[in-house]
């Protein structure tokens, strides 16, 4: 009997339009998620991968020794590609000249990710046995011999590399690169017991795959032995792709949100509208169970309903939005199970927790308002209401993200947002009070509207600057991620670097590089020492702690050291003072953390046999990204300039500088010359990975692009489902004032002034919300600089008045066109 009452009752609501809202809104819930899920998971999984071309895989072993074959059987059962290379430096002898190189030894399937790039071309071969590529800086300092010896080996050098895939961004690494085959190692004789070796094991696969070979391989690794992936700081591009996923992460919980406040709203909503129904029920004698049993298969029905229209949406979102991605990103597709499962349980947890409450209030409408049509029923358990919805929200934000910190960052920032706004948006609309008695003209009448529905409008509010709070954090985040990458890669980011620089060639280079009019970077000194003690406590190595020795672990390795008078640029101060005596320094703020440095800490240092000791006064942020020289630790020259040091710069050259400047030469003439009047000087050509760099980004722009319209879409929703709310009460007042004699002109404009007050008044609200929103979020989560957005103090209340009075009006245009009868009748 209920079933049938229940289906009925469905499809006559359905085919009126009643359900349109609620349906609409779980529709937008589900097709949010599973559709955002799908789109991020896409986009994440391209950029991911993209990215790892830089590492030339997906995953990366780096270890001094060779692992344990255990890791390798692991990496087989999942069916994960892998290849084994070696890493070491030696010298390489051609007739009367020798060179100290770093020899790459790669496997049969290297490289996994990305290509070779020889000065011929791509390619993905290898050099054939007995052979060795060379980068071509070897060659000029080698005289392009056709052969040189390796240890026992003579290997033909056949070709010459551009660059590698892995070859990452080290300018201070001054050897020259040799590639040879892994299978032609031993006949070198070079590799003996204690002979300092890389292996580095590369593996390719599965998404899932890989996260399960990290979960079972990680724990195998001991200290010596390091994971990479591009997200772990070697790869050049590992800011922007964990800021790229943190946006998309963050943009889709926001929209979550949204589609579950519209929901809430609708459900709301939905119960008000079946109050004389449930109150006619048991007026006619049925019994709580029944009209329990009856609107619970309703509701189910328009939850199911809306779970099927949001999984097509979702789908035909991801179909539509792919036809305009690149064929690089949309030749990425992640697996269809988890969006799906996640767009059913939203579908399902956002209608049950979100119409808890409403639903409550339903079934406990007494007969009476039959007669009392005020009579409403149960009026306590807001907090309840408040506790089901935060939990939904919570619950279905940490499935989709599946991060506690940012679930908790965005659940705590809605709370904090709905109070504040409750209790503003509710004394600012009390200030009415006053003036709001008369109604002789349209402001007033406005007046009077808002401080009538004075708790109502304040709940309305807190959805209107709910909305536009959140889609202006998403529009100030995307544009400051944007703006932040394209400061780190400008049109004239330096696309060749100099290294080796001899103090006296650094005058005859500044002449060469004025006369070409290339406008390079300050060339910066550099010095390698190494760390020896923190506050007169001597550091050790990590070996030495393997080995168990106890004390402060250091640095194992000489550090590049430089000194300047003046901060260099993209060196931001977050702690104390840059150098200003000789026996300071001023540190980086990665390493700063690694070692467990506060300011004051003495530090020494060791370089050429002679130790000397300086106080630590400065902490900085290093944009590593910009591709311009940068050091951990930057001293006064008095400190240093005592002794031996080479120099670097950087500098952007192109063909089309070259011409703007009147020159007739090539750029690859330019640094031609440049490399035969300075011969000893490397020059090293990033330009490739430059364009490699532009091109993730291009697609991480692209992908906070569409993040950001599905955002726009649940904001727009919100809106209209808030206006929806208070139709009936206004129906009501309506006819009151139709039938003491309101003009149609006076309700117009009174309705059209109300909805854009509480609109000047939301946006007003957001910009204040919105400020401290994304100051949490840029010091919490992106590490981005913080700063007012002023024009919003002007446009955001424009733009709330403009939008809701729109909506309000286009809502409210039937109701305003009717005849005092027409709406008594309606009421």
């Amino acid at each position: 009997m209920e079933w049938q009452l229940a289906w009925r009752l469905f499809k006559r609501e359905l085919a009126q339009g009643q359900l349109l809202l609620i349906v609409l809104a779980i529709t937008l819930a589900v097709l949010s998620v599973s559709g955002l899920a799908r789109v991020s998971e896409r986009l994440q999984v391209a950029i991911n991968g993209e990215a790892a071309t830089f590492i030339a895989a997906d995953r990366i072993i780096n270890s001094p020794v060779a692992v344990d074959p255990k890791l390798l059987a692991i990496a087989d059962e999942l069916s994960l590609k892998h290849v084994t290379n070696m890493q070491f430096n030696s010298m390489v002898y051609a007739g009367d000249k020798f060179q100290l190189v770093t020899i790459k030894a790669v496997g049969e399937a290297y490289p996994l990710k990305g290509k070779i790039e020889l000065s011929s071309g791509e390619t993905s071969a290898l050099p054939s046995k007995g052979e060795a590529w060379y980068e071509n800086r070897l060659g000029g300092l080698l005289g392009y011999p056709k052969s040189l010896e390796l240890g026992n080996s003579i290997l033909t050098l056949s070709a010459e590399i551009s660059r590698l895939p892995d070859g990452g961004f080290n300018p201070f690494a001054s050897a020259p690169v040799l590639l040879m085959r892994l299978d032609d190692v031993n006949a070198t004789g070079i590799i003996q017991p204690g002979s300092r070796v890389s292996y580095i094991y590369q593996f390719t696969g599965d998404t899932d795959a890989l996260a399960e070979f990290e979960q079972q391989a990680k724990p195998l690794l001991n200290n010596s032995q390091r994971w990479v992936d591009v997200q772990s700081g070697d790869s050049p591009i590992a800011s922007a792709v964990k800021r790229a996923e943190r946006f998309l992460l963050l943009a889709s919980l926001l929209g979550i949100a949204l589609a579950c406040a519209a929901i809430g709203i609708a459900a709301q909503r939905y119960c008000q509208r079946h109050y004389d129904v449930v109150a006619m029920l048991k007026t006619f004698g049925a019994s709580a169970k029944q009209i329990r049993l009856l609107f619970g298969l309703h509701l189910m029905l328009v939850t199911l309903l809306g779970i099927v229209l949001g999984l097509l949406g979702g789908l035909l979102l991801d179909l539509a939005i792919t036809q305009f991605l690149p064929p690089e990103i949309a030749a990425y597709s992640p697996p269809y199970l988890r969006p799906f499962l996640l767009g059913m349980s939203t579908g399902l947890i956002s209608a049950f927790m979100f119409s808890a409450y409403p639903l409550m209030r339903l079934l406990a409408i007494p007969p009476l308002r039959v007669l009392q049509r005020q009579l409403e029923g149960l009026q306590l358990g807001m907090w309840l209401h408040l506790l089901l919805s935060l939990g939904a929200m919570a619950l279905l934000g940490y499935l989709y993200s599946r991060s506690i910190a940012l679930t908790m960052t965005v659940v705590l920032t809605v709370l904090l947002l709905g109070l504040l706004l409750s209790i503003l948006g509710f004394v600012m609309i009390r200030m009415g009070h006053s003036v709001g008695m008369k109604t002789t003209n349209p402001l007033q009448l406005a007046l009077a509207g808002l401080r009538r529905r004075a708790r109502q409008n304040a709940v309305q509010l807190v959805g209107f600057s709910s909305a536009l709070v959140l889609l202006l954090t998403i529009l100030a985040l995307r544009q400051d991620l944007l703006n932040e990458w394209q400061k780190q890669l400008p049109e004239d980011a330096p696309n060749y670097f100099l290294v080796n620089i001899a103090p006296e060639d650094t005058q005859p280079l500044q002449q060469f590089l004025d006369l070409h009019q290339i406008q390079a970077t300050d060339i910066y000194p550099v010095i390698r020492g190494r760390l020896t003690h923190i506050n007169g406590e001597e550091l050790i190595s990590g070996e030495q702690q393997d080995a168990g020795m106890t004390g402060r672990v250091g640095i194992s390795r000489e550090l590049n050291l430089t000194y300047r008078d003046t901060l260099p640029p993209n060196n931001p101060i977050v702690e104390g003072t840059f150098n200003l005596a000789d026996d300071e320094v001023s540190v980086e703020s990665g390493v700063a953390e690694r070692l467990g440095l506060v300011l004051n800490d003495t530090m020494t240092f060791n370089i050429d046999n002679q130790s000397f000791t300086v106080k630590a006064t400065s902490i900085r942020n290093v944009q590593w990204e910009t591709l311009q020289p940068n050091f951990f630790m930057i001293f006064r020259p008095k400190a240093l300039d005592k002794f031996n040091y080479t120099s670097m710069a950087s500098f952007h050259l192109d063909d089309d500088k070259l011409k703007q400047a009147g020159s007739q030469l090539s750029a690859n003439a330019v640094v031609l010359q440049l490399i035969q009047q300075f011969p000893t000087i490397s020059v090293i050509d990033v330009g490739a990975m430059v364009g490699q760099l532009r091109q993730i980004i291009d697609q991480v722009s692209l992908s906070l692009s569409l993040v950001l319209a599905l955002v726009l879409l649940a904001s727009a929703l919100v809106l209209i489902a808030q206006t929806e709310a208070g139709m009936a009460t206004r129906q009501r007042e309506l006819a009151v004032l139709r039938t003491f004699g309101a003009s149609g002109w006076l309700l117009r404009s009174a309705t059209g002034l109300e909805f854009a007050l509480l609109g000047a008044i939301a946006g007003l609200l957001a910009v204040i919300v919105a400020e401290f929103a994304l100051y949490m979020l840029k010091t919490q989560v992106f590490e981005l600089v913080v700063y007012m957005h002023w024009p919003w103090w002007i446009i955001a209340p424009l733009s709330g008045a403009a939008v809701v009075s729109i909506l309000g009006m286009w809502r409210c245009r039937q109701l305003l066109n009717q005849s005092c009868s027409d709406l008594l009748k309606a009421g």
